[in-house]
């Protein structure tokens, strides 16, 4: 019931993920970052605490492959499950268990990977590795081009209803993560009007965070 992919940005050392699926709230179950460690993301009958593992065992010096061998050795129920990893060097590496629903698949290149269950075609993960290897710009304007081709490659064999976006740099919590828990409408196109929305105030939240004294206003009524 899920798509998604996890990245790297080489130029920037960020990590991001997107993900969306026919189940609410995608994102508060499935998706995982960490700064200057790796992104994951678990899926397909999601066992939510595979996340933090993976990125735990990459924050102790293991690469990608290395952290899913550990979850695949110390982890149960792994034939239902689908994890896929990215870490600092752009290795990625990916878990997708026999038991994986419907069509499943997934595909990898250096500094992406993509995997999904339920879907309308098997070669909707590697439409969303290509688009994110040829888009520019910011990993968030590239993490919302993939979705988009995941989308328009089939996606999955069902309405989607829920999805989120997740970035992470330098500091200690998500400087973006944006989430649309539930719609009847399309969550991928309401999560990219909410990057739109929300790129042009990153660096400002970030400001903010670190010296009040010098962040830009609020805009909103009643500011001073």
């Amino acid at each position: 019931m899920t798509f998604s992919l996890v990245a790297r940005c080489a130029n920037t050392g960020m990590f991001g993920l997107a993900i969306s699926s026919s189940s609410p709230a995608v994102a508060a179950r499935c998706s995982f970052a960490r700064a200057s460690v790796g992104a994951v993301a678990t899926q397909n009958i999601t066992d939510p605490s595979l996340g933090p593992m993976a990125l735990d065992f990459m924050q102790s010096g293991l690469n990608a492959e290395q952290a899913i061998q550990r979850i695949q050795h110390e982890a149960e129920f792994l034939e239902y499950r689908q994890v896929l990893a990215v870490d600092t060097n752009g290795l990625t590496a990916i878990h997708s268990g026999e038991n994986s629903l419907g069509i499943w698949t997934d595909a990898k290149a250096n500094n992406v990977a993509s995997g999904g269950n339920l879907l309308a075609n098997d070669t909707v993960p590697q439409r969303i590795v290509d688009a994110y290897l040829d888009a520019t710009g910011h990993i968030g304007d590239r993490l919302i081009a993939a979705m988009h081709a995941g989308l328009s490659a089939g996606g999955e064999a069902g309405p989607i209803h829920s999805a989120g976006m997740k970035i992470v740099d330098k500091v200690a919590w998500p400087v973006a993560d944006l989430r649309c828990d539930w719609t009847t409408d399309c969550p991928i196109e309401n999560i990219a009007t909410a990057w739109d929305i929300y790129k042009p105030q990153l660096d400002a939240y970030l400001q903010r965070a670190s010296d009040p004294r010098e962040a830009p206003s609020y805009g909103v009524p009643g500011d001073q």
